[in-house]
């Protein structure tokens, strides 16, 4: 094992896909000397070349239309987009070809399609480059979206969606690219669709993924000062779910958070509570399952309002005490 950050796992994953299979290549803004928006391709287009490493013009439109037609093609595109948000300049191509080709003719393709992209607030970078717009894609059938929370699993899941034969919109919280953790030196994958207990408990579960599954390890800490055990689950992959880390983590503890930074309201946490409740953990649960996700508005400019309108470690510890109540 060695200890390094979520950026520098996030490149070590790029640079193995790239020297393991010649069908893997890289395109998007300022992906080649410039090394990428925050860094994670630097030195890249010295060891692989112009024709595998690509600067594209400013059109994700543009840029993603041709990733799909490699894919089809049989190549293994990783797009990068600089921010998430500019995801909706490239809708079409996402949802109505990458999802749907391999479905509408009949499984004789594959769109094997990585589109990589910072996300989330934090940085002071406003509302339109501070979004988490996961929840759209988790309703369009024919894609998976990946949010790794740990340089161990940021590694190991890019890893597994390069490799995927399938479209995957893989997530980055920006803040994430700075924290440290430990990664083995020996190749590992890390399977799409399998959650991890971050943190084992037995009086109430947290259910989340991406930055805020480290802040909940921190309300999980503030809790454990007050004598409350919590579970803190990390979803890893929010499509597909883990369906069955998810219940039997429900009905270990009969109590349930689902926190995450997109907005509340038609998010993954309602999806997780619709889970344990359509399930037999229903019968296990001491309170209703809550959901605690970000506000109904758009991310502010201001550090503190910004703060304000998604979960903090302290505003996940007090949800969880007016849980318990």
């Amino acid at each position: 094992m060695s200890e390094i950050t979520y950026l520098q796992a996030t490149s070590d994953a790029l640079r193995e896909e790239l020297r393991r299979d010649e069908k893997v290549f890289l395109l998007g803004e300022d992906m080649g000397v410039y090394g990428g928006c925050f860094g994670v391709t630097r030195g890249f287009l010295d060891e692989f070349g112009e024709e595998r490493i690509i600067d594209t013009p400013i059109s994700e439109g543009g840029f993603t239309g041709m990733a799909v037609g490699a894919a089809l093609a049989g190549y293994r595109p990783v797009v990068e987009y600089m921010f998430s948000d500019f995801v909706t300049c490239a809708m079409d191509l996402i949802t109505n070809q990458a999802a749907k080709a391999r479905f509408m003719l009949g499984g004789q393709v594959s769109v094997p399609l990585v589109i990589r992209t910072p996300a989330g607030s934090g940085t002071g970078a406003a509302a339109q480059h501070s979004q988490s717009l996961e929840a759209w894609f988790c309703h369009v059938p024919g894609l998976k979206v990946v949010m790794p929370s740990t340089p161990y699993d940021v590694k190991g899941l890019l890893k597994s969606s390069i490799r995927e034969n399938n479209a995957v919109i893989f997530y980055e919280h920006k803040l994430l690219y700075s924290t440290k953790g430990e990664v083995p030196e020996e190749e590992y994958l890390v399977p799409i669709g399998k959650g991890n207990i971050m943190r084992k408990g037995k009086d109430v579960t947290i259910i989340s993924y991406s930055l805020t599954a480290l802040k909940a390890l921190k309300a999980a800490d503030l809790l454990e000062k007050d004598g409350i055990d919590a579970e803190v689950l990390d979803l890893r992959t929010v499509s597909p779910l883990d369906k069955e880390l998810i219940i039997a983590s429900a009905k270990k503890t009969g109590r349930v958070l689902v926190t995450h930074e997109s907005v509340e309201k038609f998010g993954v946490g309602a999806e997780v509570a619709s889970i344990i409740n359509d399930s037999e953990a229903f019968f296990y649960l001491d309170r209703p399952v809550r959901r605690f996700g970000g506000e109904d508005i758009p991310i502010p400019y201001s550090p503190q309002l910004e703060a304000q309108v998604v979960p903090q470690a302290d505003t996940i510890y007090e949800k969880v005490k007016e849980l318990l109540k």
